[in-house]
């Protein structure tokens, strides 16, 4: 990685960030008197995390009561509990007052335009509780979405929140099997869905489809269609929010499943919420006039996480559709339209801008951009360099990385330090991050090993749905290493303090015996004028394992033998021979989930035979199909079946 920043903050814009105030808020237990310092907060808040915490609730300024306790310790980290005799409604701090002060913008593919007050989600969600309270809904009880990103979505998660209920939701892209997979496990008392919706310049029905989920969810008293005047019939009344303990369940989140049935995490209240202030006050700089926006669906914890944006006085920026259609600068003109000011999105779009060869930069204003996050898979130093060149120069740009696990983040943006290519600047405030190498112990700078928080932070998840014992909690966080969560990601420090993560360390390539990350294989292959995007994965050969490389090519462009040769001289000379694929195959498409995370493990599974449950979890699981009997994978005979053999 370069010594050379791409980007760094002006003294201004550190002294009067959210941070800044922060660290005066907490004065002399930081350690440090004047000059903004995030590594010295940093270190306070993981040596005194109740501390920080309730800190973090205060400065945040949650409405509820904080309690006298800041922690309970328990003998097992998952045990912890933060603020354990506070109490909150998460509905109260999202709402708010019910003034004309803007709460929502939504815009939709098809050109549709709301606008909502917070006097007018008061409104819709008081009518939705009293739809709720007539079918019997009390606290505990699961309410499920089968909805867009719409303004109505967040106001049927509110009434649920308000009165206790437990909130699910999917969107309506996803096919019966996907739906009743997820809501089925736990049994929803009332359903609330869409008869249509529009994407990528097509409408879609849903009505044939909530039939059949109809008929598989025998737990549903009702099912509430949100349509046009869907509310006309009920009542006005004042929402109700009542005050609930710290640790009570607020929503159901559910795993991509693409390995099996997805889990469904169970996320508490107080805990996300706070969890979620942090990132949004402290390391994105949120405050009450901004604009803050999210490219989204309602099955994605990035739904949840821009839901929690309403606690900051923020207004929330909706959009429903294509993020490309009709082209790819959609969501940039809606960034000038509604005047955006953090703007979050994917690795994979950022990706798709660049090889479209846009550059917003030259055609649009962007003048109220501060900030971009951007997730969902690791965003290359190219892409970086891009969004710096054909986006907007002074940008705080934030590659942040977390999962629907803890609903927020393990490492992420600092808006007072420099942004480096290919990094993400910091761990976040609270968690003790660390990577370690197999035996748990930590690596040093430069080198890769396992991503894990070495202590307790208040969202972990409150259970998993139907887990006696919390034996697949466990299971999920805590069998790898003792006494630590473990993650997943493969991952290394960098010399400025942050972190380059490498991919799934469960996708990780080990020929030879030596474990290599899938992000360096990608960095050079799609960054290839004659490659549209790429999947590698690793396939058993020989009592070892040899790298797989499926690339979809850009248009006009076929995979011969010397582009097949370019690439992987291109690979040999800028990473190592032992990246280097064994074989390079051209495919149409390449499965994603509905989150756009490339399905590294699902096309694993698929060479090397293996069975595959909930493809319903796939955007596109019909290019699954590609990878099927390739003779490529085969020894010998072309003709001849087996993989690997």
């Amino acid at each position: 990685m370069s010594d050379a920043s791409l980007w760094s903050p002006s003294p201004q814009r550190v002294a009067g960030s959210n941070l800044a105030r922060f660290q005066r808020f907490v004065g002399h237990a930081v350690g440090v008197e004047d000059e903004v310092d995030y590594p010295a907060i940093h270190r306070w808040s993981i040596a005194k995390p109740e501390e920080f915490w309730a800190a973090a609730w205060d400065f945040c300024g949650v409405i509820g009561d904080r309690g006298e306790r800041l922690v309970e310790p328990a003998d097992e980290f998952r045990h912890t509990r933060f603020l354990p005799d506070a109490t909150l409604n998460v509905a109260e701090n999202l709402l708010g007052d019910a003034t004309d002060d803007m709460a929502m913008m939504f815009r939709g593919e098809d050109g549709e335009s709301v606008d909502v007050t917070r006097g007018d989600l008061h409104q819709m969600v008081g009518r939705i509780q009293q739809l709720m309270l007539a079918n019997g809904v009390e606290p505990g009880d699961p309410v499920a979405a089968w909805l867009p990103n719409r303004p109505e979505t967040y106001a049927v998660m509110l009434a649920a929140a308000g009165l206790g209920a437990v909130f699910a939701s999917t969107s309506p892209d996803f096919g019966v099997d996907g739906v009743v997979d997820r809501f089925s496990q736990i049994a929803p008392k009332m359903l609330f869905a869409v008869p249509a919706y529009s994407y990528n310049g097509k409408r879609h029905d849903c009505l044939e489809r909530l039939s059949d989920i109809k008929d598989a969810l025998a737990s549903v008293k009702e099912t509430v269609l949100v349509e046009p005047g869907w509310l006309d019939d009920a009542d006005d009344a004042a929402v109700i929010t009542r005050r609930l303990p710290f640790d009570h369940p607020w929503y159901v989140l559910f795993s991509s499943g693409t390995t099996g049935k997805p889990k469904c995490i169970v996320h508490r209240a107080g805990g996300v919420l706070l969890k979620h202030l942090v990132e949004h006050v402290l390391h994105c700089d949120v405050s009450p006039n901004d604009r803050l926006f999210y490219f989204t669906t309602a099955g994605w914890m990035m739904w949840n996480w821009l839901a929690s944006g309403l606690a900051t006085g923020a207004t929330l920026v909706l959009y429903d559709g294509a993020p490309t259609f009709p082209d790819a600068n959609r969501l940039f003109d809606l960034a000038d339209e509604t005047a955006i000011t953090l703007f979050g999105t994917s690795a994979k779009f950022i990706e798709a801008c660049a090889n479209a060869g846009i550059r917003p930069i030259d055609s649009h204003d962007l003048s109220s951009l501060r900030a971009l996050t951007s997730t969902g898979s690791t965003l290359s130093p190219e892409a970086f360099e891009w969004v710096y060149d054909a986006v907007k120069h002074d940008l705080h740009l934030a590659s942040i990385s977390g999962g629907t696990d803890l609903c927020g983040c393990l490492v992420l943006g600092d808006p007072t330090r420099p942004v480096y290519a290919g990094e993400i600047q910091a761990p976040a405030l609270g968690l003790e991050i660390d990577v370690v190498d197999s035996n748990g112990q930590s690596a040093p700078t430069g080198v890769e090993g396992e991503l894990v928080c070495r202590t307790p932070f208040p969202s972990m998840p409150l259970q998993f749905w139907d887990d006696p014992d919390d034996v697949r909690y466990r299971a999920a966080y805590f069998d790898r290493f003792e006494g630590l969560w473990h993650h997943g990601d493969f991952v290394a420090r960098s010399e400025h303090g942050g972190f380059v993560i490498s991919g799934r360390s469960d996708a990780t390539l080990n020929p030879g015996g030596v474990r290599i990350g899938t992000a360096e294989i990608y960095r050079r292959v799609d960054t290839m004028p004659e490659i549209d995007e790429s999947v590698v994965v690793g396939q058993p050969w020989d009592n070892d394992t040899r790298i797989v490389l499926f690339v979809k090519m850009a248009a006009n462009c076929e995979l011969d033998e010397a582009l097949i040769q370019r690439i992987k001289g291109k690979i040999r000379a800028e990473v190592t021979p032992r990246h280097v694929p064994a074989v390079v195959a051209a495919v149409p498409d390449i499965p994603r989930t509905r989150s756009g995370k490339i399905t590294e493990l699902a096309v694993r599974d698929v060479i090397v035979g293996r069975a595959l449950h909930n493809v319903e979890a796939l955007a596109n699981p019909e290019a699954l199909e590609y990878f099927r009997d390739r003779p490529e994978l085969r020894r010998g005979d072309p003709k001849r079946g087996g993989f690997g053999k």
